[in-house]
C-alpha cells in the first residue's frame, strides 16, 4: 500500500533524479526531534564534531549514531512514517536502519557544508538507499542542495575531510574530483522548507548546504535507511561512520542486531494473512 505522503510521481522522481521533496514527513515529530537535538548537544556522542576553524564565526556542530541512546531519536526511527515512505521511494520490500545524523548551524555561520556524496564514506554498496534531511526550523536560503542525476555518475566523487579538506582516500583513478556545481551549471535542487519537511536523496547524490546567515538557528535531523540490495563493502580506508568491530565481510547483508529491520513487507503480509484466517 502506498503511504499517503508519497505518490508514484515522487518515486519516479527519486529514481530519475536521486532527490525529491517529501512535505510533512516528520511534521508530527518536530517537537520530539528538537528535544532530541538539545539532548545530543548537551551530551555529544563519540563522533561529535565542531566543523569550524578558530577564525570562522558561528557554530557548525554535527554528530551521528546516537539513536540507540537518545530516546527521542529512537521514537522517530520506530514510529514516524519514514520507513514506509523509504520503502516506496527505494521500491524495496525491506527497510533497514543505518544511522541518524544531527547537524546544527547557529546564526552567523557562513561556512557551507562542502559538496560531497555520502556513498564513498559508507561501507554499504547497493542502489536501494535513502537519506532524509529534515529541518527543525523554517529554512529558505539555508537549505540542503542536491545535484539531480549525480547518483548515476560513472565515477564517485572523491571524499574529503570537512575541516582540513584533505582527501579521505587519495585515489584519483577511482574517484572524480569534487565538482563546482554552481560554476558548472549543474541542475541543483533546493526548496524553502517548513519544520518536518524532508528532502529524500540517494547516498550517491551529490549534495551540500549553504551557510546559515539568517537570524534563526538551523537544526537538521537526517535519517539514513537501506533497502533490499544493501551489502557490506570494504573501502580503501576507515569509513564514516566507522562502526568498529562489526565483523562483517564483503557481500554480506548488514547484521540486523546493529542495523535493525524497520519494515518487512513479506512479514507484514504474512501477518495480515494469518489474522484473516
Amino acid at each position: 500500500m502506498t503511504h499517503p505522503l508519497v505518490t508514484e510521481a515522487h518515486s519516479n522522481a527519486f529514481t530519475r533524479d536521486g532527490v525529491v521533496l517529501i512535505r510533512g514527513l516528520f511534521a508530527d515529530h518536530v517537537a520530539t526531534l528538537r528535544a532530541g537535538v538539545e539532548r545530543n548537544l548537551a551530551s555529544p556522542g563519540r563522533y561529535a564534531a565542531e566543523n569550524l576553524r578558530a577564525h570562522e564565526a558561528g557554530r557548525f556542530f554535527d554528530d551521528y549514531c546516537n539513536w540507540s541512546r537518545i530516546p527521542e531519536f529512537a521514537e522517530v526511527v520506530h514510529h514516524s512514517p519514514a520507513a514506509e515512505v523509504a520503502a516506496e521511494l527505494m521500491r524495496s520490500r525491506r527497510v533497514q536502519m543505518f544511522h541518524e545524523h544531527v547537524l546544527v548551524k547557529e546564526p552567523g555561520t557562513s561556512k557551507p557544508t562542502p559538496w560531497h556524496q555520502d556513498s564513498p564514506y559508507y561501507f554499504v554498496d547497493g542502489r536501494q538507499n535513502v537519506s532524509f534531511w529534515s529541518p527543525l526550523d523554517a529554512v529558505d536560503e539555508a537549505t540542503l542542495r542536491c545535484v539531480a542525476g549525480s547518483h548515476r555518475w560513472s565515477k564517485p566523487v572523491l571524499p574529503t575531510r570537512w575541516l582540513s579538506n584533505d582527501d579521505f582516500y587519495p585515489d584519483p583513478d577511482t574517484y572524480r574530483a569534487v565538482p563546482e556545481p554552481d560554476a558548472e551549471g549543474m541542475d541543483i535542487r533546493e526548496w524553502p522548507m517548513q519544520p518536518g519537511d524532508a528532502v529524500a536523496f540517494a547516498f550517491a547524490t551529490l549534495h551540500g548546504a549553504r551557510g546559515n546567515e539568517s537570524p534563526r538557528r538551523r537544526r537538521a535531523f537526517s535519517l539514513r535507511l537501506l533497502g533490499d540490495d544493501a551489502r557490506y563493502a570494504e573501502r580503501p580506508g576507515p569509513t564514516s561512520p566507522p562502526f568498529p568491530g562489526h565483523g562483517m565481510r564483503p557481500g554480506e547483508k548488514l547484521r540486523e542486531d546493529w542495523f535493525p529491520i524497520l519494515l518487512d513487507a513479506d512479514t507484514r503480509a504474512a501477518s495480515i494473512r494469518g489474522a484473516s484466517t
